[in-house]
């Protein structure tokens, strides 16, 4: 698997000079202003499946977009789909894996038709992409930068503040409600595409790849269930090429565009996608 030359423990650090001021504050005004209230708006609001986009066309529009969160990569979003696609197909992972791979991302095509108002535009992204928490319930101190958590209006209200807050012990993590992003807005656009046929690790590695808290921080436990470990194991397989990958290396797409193009249409066929 092709990664950066540095250790791992090298990735994810985000108290790294330049990209701190930024990082900080796109995180901050997350913690502040992603409530129960916020994400259930933006289901409403953007949950539509009126704007037919291809899956190759929603893939060059992310060549206009760089992540403001991530603290390892300053290339455009394609870029890193590219990579972790690459390095899956030069492991021989299966397929489908590698289509999840270059498409993990794909949810953020949602800035096309966002708003700075809540935070799904390119120049505001703080409700688009980042590390995604549980609302609705205690937020954890696993979260990136713990002391914004208390900036939540959420967490002034009872209903909400507890371990559990609004949800049963043991609901599992299908029960629960995450701060709104591209994982689950992905998600929901191809669990709601009739062609997709992709096999439920790969929705499970879409919908809780950014959910770190939980897959990587170890919190949450009150609230999930058995079949969550096998959750885990899907996303931290996953994990490995989406984080360990990031490198400075360019792809030309139309290069990638022949390989990919056939797995896409196996599992997703060959119209459009309703965004």
């Amino acid at each position: 698997m092709e990664t950066l030359e540095k250790p791992k423990k090298q990735f994810r650090n985000y108290d790294q000079g330049d990209i701190t001021a930024a990082v900080r504050e796109h995180y901050r005004k997350m913690r502040q202003r992603q409530t129960v209230d916020y994400v259930e708006n933006m289901k409403r609001k953007y949950l539509t499946y009126d704007k037919p986009l291809s899956l190759w066309e929603a893939m060059l529009k992310l060549d206009a977009l760089i992540d403001v969160s991530d603290p390892d990569l300053n290339l455009p979003n394609v870029q890193h789909l590219a990579q972790s696609a690459e390095a899956m197909r030069a492991d021989g992972r299966p397929d489908w894996m590698q289509l999840v791979g270059l498409t993990h991302d794909l949810g953020k095509v949602l800035y096309l038709w966002g708003s700075d108002a809540d935070g799904t535009s390119q120049a505001e992204q703080w409700g688009l992409v980042g590390d995604v928490f549980v609302v609705g319930a205690r937020l954890p101190d696993s979260c990136v930068y713990p002391e914004f958590n208390a900036l939540n209006p959420d967490m002034t209200d009872p209903r909400y503040n507890t371990e559990t807050g609004r949800y049963q012990p043991g609901c599992g993590l299908d029960a629960l409600t995450l701060a709104w992003g591209h994982d689950e807005y992905l998600y929901q656009v191809l669990q709601h595409h009739p062609e997709n046929r992709i096999p439920e690790a790969g929705m499970v590695m879409v919908r809780y790849h950014s959910f770190y808290p939980w897959h990587t921080g170890g919190s949450y436990a009150r609230l999930t269930s058995p079949h969550d470990a096998q959750y885990r194991d899907w996303v931290m397989d996953f994990n490995r090429y989406d984080l360990y990958t990031k490198s400075p290396r360019i792809y030309d797409l139309n290069e990638l565009k022949d390989y990919y193009l056939p797995i896409a249409e196996k599992y997703l066929g060959s119209g459009p996608i309703y965004w």
